[in-house]
């Protein structure tokens, strides 16, 4: 399927990297955490879109980012960790 240049496409671009920094979260903690390995933690935080997790564990991801999260930072959204872009 060819798309012309008049033609946008969407992706869900995927924000865990940035969100992990704000927060001050490391693969290790967060790992730890979700009983991970830290390694697996990395692979998914480093992809620029988001990549193919099922609802469960991204309910699981959500919630272990706000158990290590400080307070002042309010909870952990799906809306802060994606963001639809046009291409």
């Amino acid at each position: 399927m060819t798309v012309s240049n008049s033609q946008k496409r969407s992706v869900v671009r995927w924000k865990l990297r940035e969100v992990m920094a704000r927060r001050r979260i490391t693969n290790k903690a967060l790992a730890d955490e979700l009983k991970a390995h830290p390694t697996s933690i990395s692979r998914i935080k480093t992809q620029d879109v988001l990549p193919e997790i099922g609802g469960e564990a991204l309910g699981r991801l959500i919630d272990g980012i706000n158990k290590l999260s400080d307070k002042c930072y309010g909870d952990c959204t799906l809306e802060e960790l994606t963001e639809l872009v046009s291409e």
